[in-house]
């Protein structure tokens, strides 16, 4: 049998009177303005504090989305606009080709268009891969080709079969390479 305790006002006794319903009763009809006034004032504070916060924050969210699509949109237009300028040197080529003899003039006009190219291109923030001569790194290599040979360290490039780009960190396009192995 438990040992009564003098200072506990549940012994054994009150607890057997106390029903379950009573007490769901008692707290169900319990208010935060019965409690303490105080208490239910700073309550009602603090929830207006987290409305406001959190209707702020959705619409930041939604004004840094809106803000994303802008910036997107205005960079494509941007480069859009550098690359027309290369289409209409491609045209200008088309025409000037139709009554060319001269190889070695077309020759010279594609290579100022490509050249053109790589500089929009470049403006843009893009950067060629380098490959001749390097470890091979998977983070912007493809080894598509693994040529077993003693003239290249391993795991050297020793063939670029198509050049990748980057811009930053960020690869556009891995560069595809043939790798020296133990041979």
């Amino acid at each position: 049998m438990a040992k009564k305790d003098k200072n506990n006002p549940f012994n054994d006794e009150s607890l057997d009177e106390i029903q379950d319903t009573d007490v769901v009763d008692s707290v169900e009809n319990l208010q935060p303005s019965t409690l303490n006034p105080q208490l239910s004032t700073e309550y009602d504070r603090l929830n207006q504090q987290y409305i406001r916060l959190a209707a702020d924050f959705d619409n930041f969210r939604k004004r840094q989305e809106a803000e994303r699509e802008e910036l997107l949109k205005f960079g494509t237009q941007n480069a859009l606009k550098k690359l027309i300028d290369v289409l209409d040197n491609f045209e200008r080529g088309q025409k000037a080709i139709e009554n060319i003899q001269d190889c070695e003039q077309v020759k010279e006009s594609f290579d100022k268009i490509h050249k053109q190219t790589l500089d929009v291109l470049q403006k843009l923030g893009m950067e060629v891969i380098d490959t001749q001569g390097q470890q091979f790194d998977p983070n912007f290599h493809d080894a598509v080709m693994q040529t077993p040979t003693n003239e290249y360290p391993e795991h050297t490039i020793i063939n670029e079969l198509q050049k990748g780009y980057k811009t930053g960190d960020k690869v556009l396009r891995p560069a595809l390479v043939n790798v020296a192995v133990e041979g």
